[in-house]
């Protein structure tokens, strides 16, 4: 047995360097692009990873701290509701002689910070923090916890190497008054309030410094203040914790204040080694269920790391009111809002390694139906029409303005136009029930929402002369082109919402008769609105040509200027900057996967060879104007088995957020493409896709990689897969759940808790060996038929 860890244990990050970040040093430039990739989250609170030793003089802006679902509309003309920065509960300023021993981070010779995503902790060493009469080595760690989100730790641990001076450790919370209204403000508790959405929030604190061992106690407080003063000794070993319970109210019947002073009690009765282990074993915990493991290719394994601990960080289950913002909680761009995004780059890594995570980010749209009702109402159309962006209320939050890069106004027509988000969430609510048999979700929310949503398609498309229902005047996910008409994503995902709605009334009809009575009627759907949804999905215009097998992105498109991207490699700005907007309008310059995004989500609408058509006409028209665009290629390249291409669009994926090229995400990071980067390597080279009766395989690794290990959750079931390149070996592994069916190259196979299956690709032979009473015995073979 292995005794207590020491602080110097704990505050060391994992010796494996493909678990840890590091940024040495100080890089103005490039500062808060570190801030938003060293971040810490647990899908409650998230902290932007500023530097401990930046916080010498107030001019230094504080670390933002993000609370879930904290929106406000702050009091300036034509203003959008957005996120509300919590204040920063990790100020600590320290001071030879009365003098700040730092003033600028550039001063810090030797820093280093570690993003240790194992842990999901941030810790920072600096070996030579020194004046001319005090030399220290310093070392932090902060993190908020994944077993109780509302608490978040700091550690500090200083050595003083040599000098005798007078020194004084400052700790506060700065920014209580930046954005929320103070109720109370004593020295340990502070609670307020939002200005406009009634919004509460409490935050207790507490603080101690030990010195070799022994408590002292403070020399000074206020109101979130602490001070400790004394004289060092070289070899003097100092201690600094602070930890912080925060606490969200949406009703005034909740006291915020009263809440997070007992989440805060509770903690401190653990203590903060208790506080740490408990959120450890809940980090290895979710890497057991969601690691992604490649051998011979340490780049791709190390970005598929950091994309899984930002992936890990952003989805809270226990809060179905909240979801995931475009920067999750990393940073402010986009204000907090929800898009597409999650439903349909993030929800597929949760449904398959964290259903309870997925299930509630898909409530969340639940609670938000109303406002997609009303939405649609005041369009005059009918059932659900979600937001483009979306905060707490499902309200449309999309601006209508914004300054172009020419400087003028121009017109924001996203939160009109933009209406395939209405299928992307019903896409995703039908995945989740396929992946998981959801039953209580399906009968609570599920239908609802894909009931309302299809019943808004057939209100949209309307018929004409022609035989066919059309959808016009809207924008598709290549948001270079407005007013359009006849989007093939738009009106090929409305017709799979409108069938899927038809099949879940079906469905209720057969299974649980008295839930459809009961639903049917407070819907007001019959038998005849049916029917006429039928209809119109069968004649719903497509933009398919069947003589060539490729969809024309809209009505029109074929005929616009057909511009050679080649012409302008190595440019440095979007394409509509590069030929203006109005030229790119009239081009067939893609902005970002609109065809390819179709076939990236439903290939089956693909015939024959018309995906490999349609991916090349497509593919040299995009220009990737968006961070989601190369992950949706990089998909699809690696289905259609172009997997060299495919691992470029992977690591140019990455490099969104992780190259230092260019100075992209102070923002934020780009979650989506970080959900991105599992959906290529789980749905792309492992060829992973989910059916109602198991899971089918079909690998197409890129070279270099020569395995490919992952886990997934099916239908209360978890799944360890590895795919092994060299041997084109497939073994699977049922590791909890009933039996299943696992499909390679379309072949049934049954598979048993505990008995490892090995399928060599090439000849489908199957190995499957259980030991039992010293016999060797082949316990896996081929099955007639799938396990529901």
């Amino acid at each position: 047995m292995t005794g207590p860890k020491s602080m110097d244990q704990l505050l060391a990050p994992t010796a494996d360097p493909a678990w840890v970040f590091i940024a040495d040093g100080f890089d103005p430039l490039r500062e808060t692009s570190v801030e938003s990739r060293f971040a810490i989250s647990n899908g409650f609170l998230g902290v932007r990873g500023g530097r401990a030793t930046t916080r010498g003089t107030r001019w230094v802006a504080p670390a933002r701290t993000y609370v879930a679902g904290l929106f406000d509309t702050p009091d300036t003309e034509h203003a959008t509701p957005g996120l509300v920065p919590a204040p920063d509960w990790l100020q600590v300023r320290l001071l030879v002689n009365g003098v700040p021993m730092v003033r600028h981070p550039g001063e810090v010779l030797s820093h280093r910070m570690t993003l240790d995503v194992r842990r999901g902790a941030l810790l920072s060493e600096s070996s030579r923090l020194k004046t001319a009469d005090l030399n220290l080595h310093l070392k932090t760690l902060r993190l908020v916890s994944m077993s109780e989100r509302g608490l978040g730790l700091q550690l500090i641990h200083m050595m003083v190497e040599t000098g005798v001076v007078d020194v004084t450790v400052e700790a506060s919370c700065e920014g209580v008054g930046l954005g929320l209204l103070s109720d109370h403000l004593d020295q340990e508790l502070g609670v307020w309030h939002t200005a406009h959405s009634g919004k509460g929030l409490g935050m207790a604190a507490a603080a101690l410094l030990q010195i070799d061992g022994r408590d002292v106690k403070p020399t000074s407080l206020g109101q979130f203040k602490w001070a400790w003063s004394w004289t060092t000794q070289p070899g003097q070993t100092v201690c600094f914790e602070r930890s912080v319970a925060i606490v969200r109210s949406d009703v005034k019947t909740i006291d915020a204040g009263n809440a997070a002073r007992d989440k805060l009690r509770n903690a401190e009765r653990i203590g903060w080694r208790g506080m740490l282990a408990a959120h450890d074993a809940v980090w290895s915990s979710r890497w057991q269920f969601s690691d992604v493991t490649v051998e011979g290719d340490a780049t791709a394994q190390k970005v598929l790391r950091f994309a899984l601990y930002h992936l890990n960080s952003a989805a809270n289950p226990d809060d179905e009111h909240v979801s995931i913002g475009a920067r999750a909680l990393t940073g402010d761009d986009y204000r907090g809002h929800v898009f597409w995004d999650t439903e349909i780059f993030l929800l597929p890594f949760y449904t398959l390694t964290w259903p309870e995570a997925a299930r509630a980010l898909l409530m969340y749209r639940f609670h938000t139906l109303d406002g997609a009702r009303a939405k649609a109402a005041g369009m005059g159309w009918r059932g659900a029409f979600y937001a483009w962006e979306s905060a707490d209320t499902g309200a449309e939050m999309t601006p209508t303005q914004a300054v172009g890069p020419d400087r003028t106004i121009i017109k924001i027509l996203c939160g009109t136009q933009e209406q395939h988000i209405s299928a992307d969430v019903a896409y995703a609510v039908w995945h989740y029930w396929e992946a998981t048999g959801d039953e209580d979700f399906l009968l609570d929310a599920g239908a609802e929402i894909l009931l309302e949503t299809g019943r808004f398609w057939t209100s949209r498309a309307q018929p004409e002369a022609d035989g066919l229902c059309h959808i016009r005047g809207v924008i598709g996910p290549d948001e270079y082109h407005e007013h359009i008409d006849d989007n093939a994503f738009t009106n090929v995902m409305a017709r799979w919402n409108i069938h899927r709605a038809i099949d879940v009334a079906a469905l209720l009809r057969k299974r649980w008769p008295d839930r459809w009575a009961n639903l049917a009627e407070r819907l007001k759907l019959d038998e005849a609105e049916l029917k006429r949804w039928r209809a119109v999905a069968d004649t719903i215009a497509t933009g398919l040509d069947p003589k060539t097998g490729l969809f024309e992105q809209f009505a029109g498109y074929f005929v616009l200027e057909d511009i050679d991207l080649a012409d302008y490699a190595g440019r440095s700005v979007p394409m509509d900057v590069v030929l203006g907007r109005e030229r790119t309008q009239r081009s067939q310059v893609v902005k970002q996967a609109d065809v390819v995004a179709l076939l990236g989500l439903l290939p089956e609408e693909f015939r024959g060879e018309s995906a490999v058509a349609n991916f090349r006409y497509y593919e040299h028209r995009c220009s990737h104007g968006s961070s989601l665009s190369k992950a949706m290629h990089g998909l699809v390249a690696a289905r259609l088995g172009a997997s060299e291409a495919a691992l470029r669009y992977f690591l140019e994926t990455a490099a969104i957020d992780l190259s230092d090229t260019k100075v992209a995400i102070d923002g934020g990071v780009h979650i989506a493409a970080l959900g991105g980067l599992w959906i290529m390597a789980v749905f792309g080279f492992a060829g992973l896709s989910v059916r109602r009766d198991g899971i089918a395989l079909d690998p197409k690794l890129p070279r270099g990689w020569t395995s490919l290990a992952f886990s997934v959750q099916w239908r209360r079931r978890t799944l360890k897969v590895r795919v092994e390149q060299a041997k084109t070996l497939i073994e699977a592994t049922l590791e909890a759940g009933e039996p299943m069916t696992i499909f390679i190259g379309g072949e049934p196979y049954e598979l048993r808790r505990g008995i490892p299956l090995e399928i060599d690709v090439e000849s489908r032979s199957v190995t499957g060996i259980h030991q039992s009473k010293g016999k060797t015995e082949a316990s896996c073979r081929p099955v007639s038929a799938g396990v529901s």
